[in-house]
């Protein structure tokens, strides 16, 4: 049986991003995006959710978002779902979800969008 593992987000980051160099040359950036809704309370009061995502871009499309991608702009990405676990200095397993971003629009206007 075929499978897929697609996320389509649309929100705006969080944080600048940061990118660095693998040992084989190789660039990698993460940063982070903000999605939010809104919901009901039991009393039918509106009420905000937010949820945070961390977003891994590789290779030319790390450069991309390392020279357009700011904190505070709108973007909408598609990409896969990807955990990792390791243990802690406590013994203690973690986990991490992670967003591995295939496409990405920026959605600001040009004088926001430098380096495009």
């Amino acid at each position: 049986m075929k499978s897929v593992n697609k996320v389509i987000l649309l929100g705006h980051v969080t944080n600048d991003p940061e990118t660095k160099k693998i040992p084989s040359g190789k660039s990698v950036c993460t940063f982070g995006l903000a999605t939010n809704f809104l919901l009901k309370s039991p009393k039918g009061e509106k009420q905000e959710s937010v949820e945070f995502h961390n977003l891994v871009a590789w290779g030319g499309l790390a450069d991309l978002c390392a020279k357009t991608v700011r904190k505070g702009n709108p973007l909408y990405i598609e990409g896969r779902l990807k955990t990792g676990s390791w243990e802690n200095a406590q013994k203690v397993k973690m986990h991490r979800t992670e967003i591995i971003v295939d496409e990405l629009s920026l959605l600001s206007g040009k004088e926001d969008a430098k380096g495009v």
